[in-house]
């Protein structure tokens, strides 16, 4: 008789809290949320492409959905409302990077600018980056180097130019793009074997972070660029605030050695930093170019517009150079109309909420994290005319800009957390593309048409063509 008395008593206590729980959860003004299982939560739902699968379940649940991935709530945003409060309005609080294995395992236990979490540290590094590397000052000081190295990829294209040669442009566009981040960030070109070493590394960066065990990939390539420049004795002789053209590595291992009590530049930093330098200056940026070549061989009229565009502009001369660039507004709104429809990180880099916020309504807790599709957001019809057509005129009258202040348009993410590397991407995208469609005629191997070339994406951190984009080229012949 005791022990069920006992029982009842448990029995009306388990009742009583649930029914508490109950009661406290329906007051909580959540998100709308699709079932999930026990365990994997809504993981199951994903799928092998993340950004479809999620705008999908955003056209039924809503612009705001939380997920759960394991137990982890995640705020998944699909509108440029619904981003301009997260990344805008409420910045600040959603300014913190969850923490997570594969960043600790590849990116220095997470000391890199893209995943460090959101503190005294994170400004530190951010301002070296942006004052040595990504300002707009020290990118124009880099002209001669993306100009250099796009001259040499023309020469390689001419070299090659001959009927019905397929050439690769996907592997030219990682090249040139590897180049000019190798050169601006470590001092020199890497060739030969070296520069196939680190080529694939990066190019490869990506699926590394979404494997299961990947192993130790990363280490021995910065290890030995950073001991070359020490060897080299110039480690602790540049003077960082100067406008020489020491190289990156040159002034992180400047300011590690002459480290002030209040200053986090450590080793470790330093190699944090050069991989971020390489992961977002190569990966997304020749990801960029492969997408937006690939558009302009699908649309011949576009192509053929632009090369207009840019030939009126160049005359006769042989190359287009950065002082031409800023009159081909066609090509700024091609790179626009690509960048919509193909933003090199579909998901951009994950957040976390620091603490409790209203976001459009609803509740959202602290340690949710917080995953923006502007791959979702740059097709929706809400914001946009035919949204799946590339269609680089409605740039042409409209003042939207990739620069993070508009939100229909967000492939570098915006506020605090933003890329700070937009202006040395587009330079590096614009030389090029200008370049290419200036000095050689383009069509598809085999006399197919636009309507034949396979558009299918890869998976992984960025989203790249399935298969390389092979193409012939004919040397323009001006009159």
């Amino acid at each position: 008789m005791f022990f069920f008395t006992v029982f009842l008593v448990c029995l009306s206590l388990a009742f009583i809290i649930i029914k508490w729980y109950s009661n406290a959860a329906n007051t909580h003004n959540s998100p709308p949320s699709p079932t999930r299982l026990p365990l994997l939560g809504n993981l199951h739902q994903l799928g092998s492409f993340p950004h479809h699968r999620l705008q999908t379940l955003a056209q039924n649940y809503g612009p705001l959905m939380v997920l759960h991935f394991g137990k982890v709530p995640v705020l998944v945003v699909s509108s440029a409302d619904a981003a301009r409060e997260v990344m805008k309005t409420h910045d600040l609080v959603f300014s913190d990077r969850p923490k997570r294995k594969m960043n600790e395992v590849l990116l220095y236990g997470s000391n890199d600018l893209a995943s460090s979490k959101y503190g005294e540290y994170w400004r530190q590094i951010r301002s070296v980056s942006v004052l040595h590397l990504l300002s707009t000052k020290r990118v124009q000081s880099f002209r001669s180097v993306r100009e250099e190295e796009t001259a040499r990829m023309m020469e390689n294209i001419r070299e090659c130019c001959c009927d019905s040669f397929h050439l690769n442009l996907t592997d030219m566009c990682a090249a040139v793009t590897n180049d000019v981040t190798c050169r601006v960030t470590l001092g020199r070109r890497y060739c030969g074997e070296e520069g196939r070493k680190f080529q694939k590394m990066f190019l490869e960066f990506g699926e590394c972070l979404g494997a299961v065990s990947i192993g130790d990939y990363v280490p021995w390539p910065l290890d030995e660029v950073i001991e070359e420049h020490a060897r080299n004795g110039r480690d602790g002789g540049v003077d960082v605030d100067s406008e020489d053209q020491s190289d990156f590595v040159d002034v992180l291992l400047s300011i590690e050695k002459n480290n002030t009590s209040d200053s986090l530049i450590n080793r470790t930093a330093v190699k944090a930093l050069i991989l971020d330098m390489f992961v977002a200056g190569t990966d997304t940026t020749f990801t960029a170019l492969e997408w937006i070549m690939s558009e302009l061989l699908k649309h011949s009229s576009v192509m053929h517009r632009l090369q207009d565009e840019v030939r009126s502009v160049v005359g006769n001369r042989t190359h287009v150079t950065e002082d031409d660039l800023g009159e081909m507004k066609y090509l700024k709104a091609v790179i626009k109309e690509s960048l919509r429809l193909h933003p090199p990180l579909p998901l951009l880099v994950p957040r976390k909420c620091m603490e409790d916020v209203k976001v459009k309504g609803y509740d959202i807790g602290a340690g949710t994290q917080v995953l923006v599709n502007a791959w979702a957001i740059g097709r929706d019809p809400s914001c946009w005319d035919q949204p799946l057509e590339f269609k680089p005129e409605r740039f042409l009258s409209s003042s939207i800009d990739f620069k993070g202040h508009d939100f229909e348009l967000i492939p570098f993410g915006a506020g605090r957390r933003g890329c700070p590397g937009v202006t040395f991407a587009t330079a590096i995208v614009e030389m090029v593309i200008a370049n290419l469609v200036h000095q050689f005629d383009w069509s598809l191997p085999g006399g197919a048409s636009g309507e034949d070339l396979d558009m299918s994406e890869t998976t992984g951190l960025a989203v790249h063509r399935k298969s390389p984009l092979l193409a012939v080229a004919t040397a323009y012949q001006r009159n």
